[in-house]
């Protein structure tokens, strides 16, 4: 059986999922989602607010049961994970609730004993550019910093699959392009990473391949050089005509459009502009195309009620 939408099917994916649903009494969040990520593949998983991507990545953590359709993670139903799935992923949640009392290095270090094979805590700390702040108090650290930490304590048990939900926020441009570079090495390493993020510059840098959720259906997925189709990433040409109006036109030749104009107007056109389409671009013109501009009663997803400081922590409760 085929689903439409699916994009290409690794053999050894990491995470399947068919017809995934998800009702909130009469509310539907999740519509039919399918895709696979196939293992060391890095998967971005887009979308408006309170179009689904948390409630699906959520059921696939785990920690929230499903109204229909199925899911794999790493061979296993998350619905029913136990501890050693639990150890073979890693969570890094939109916020955290670090214990505030201890230092960075004491937390990574109590968090790196729950995993079989965890990473060097040090190693991680220099990775997510805290070793300055390895003896700090957690609850003296910036907002930023505590997002660091998050991130590197999803990263500490060296897990196969990881969920990065908005894992840059409160990074300021340098700190992101340092996490690009951490993540980047997760990947050669063979990491499977699910990202979730409104930043789409990010996407584009780190994604192979990025799926668009809206109103709770997959309304696209792709490579990231290739999602939305030939059509979108057609380039656009803007101007003011001599009246001073707006002018638009897409075209796969831009220079001679700009040339013509140039011929037509005695010069070069007022506010010229000519632009590539951007993944950002792409994304918007789908979002808007799906209708998600309408309103949708109850659109906004429940949040997670489970504690996100130890979301995998395989010594945990299963419950």
């Amino acid at each position: 059986m085929t689903f439409p939408g699916v994009g290409r099917v690794a053999a050894d994916a990491a995470v399947t999922v068919r017809e995934l649903r998800k009702n909130y009494g009469g509310f539907e969040a999740l519509r039919g989602v399918s895709f696979d990520i196939a293992a060391g593949e890095t998967f971005a998983l887009l979308g408006p607010n309170g179009a689904g991507k948390s409630t699906t990545i959520e059921i696939l953590e785990g920690y929230r049961d499903r109204s229909g359709g199925t899911a794999s993670v790493l061979g296993v139903d998350p619905h029913h994970g136990g501890l050693d799935w639990k150890a073979r992923i890693g969570i890094v949640l939109q916020s955290g609730a670090e214990s505030g009392d201890v230092s960075v290095r004491e937390q990574l270090s109590h968090f790196a004993r729950l995993y079989p094979r965890p990473r060097d805590v040090d190693e991680v700390i220099a990775a997510v550019g805290l070793t300055d702040k390895a003896k700090t108090r957690i609850k003296n650290l910036s907002g930023g910093q505590r997002r660091r930490v998050d991130v590197a304590l999803g990263v500490i048990g060296r897990p196969q699959l990881l969920f990065l939900d908005e894992p840059t926020t409160g990074f300021d441009p340098e700190a992101r392009r340092d996490f690009w570079e951490l993540i980047r090495g997760l990947k050669k390493e063979g990491t499977t990473i699910l990202l979730t993020t409104h930043y789409l510059d990010e996407a584009a840098q780190l994604a192979d391949r990025v799926a668009v959720i809206a109103q709770g259906r997959l309304i696209d997925i792709g490579d990231v050089d290739t999602i939305g189709g030939a059509e979108a990433r057609v380039p656009i040409v803007r101007w003011r005509d001599t009246d001073g109006q707006p002018r638009t036109e897409r075209t796969e030749a831009p220079a001679t459009v700009v040339a013509r104009l140039a011929a037509e107007q005695g010069g070069e056109p007022r506010d010229l502009e000519v632009i590539r389409p951007s993944l950002e671009d792409i994304y918007l013109e789908l979002v808007h195309q799906a209708g998600e501009t309408d309103t949708r009663t109850g659109a906004a997803e429940t949040p997670n009620p489970t504690n996100p400081v130890a979301p995998a922590n395989p010594a945990g409760d299963e419950s």
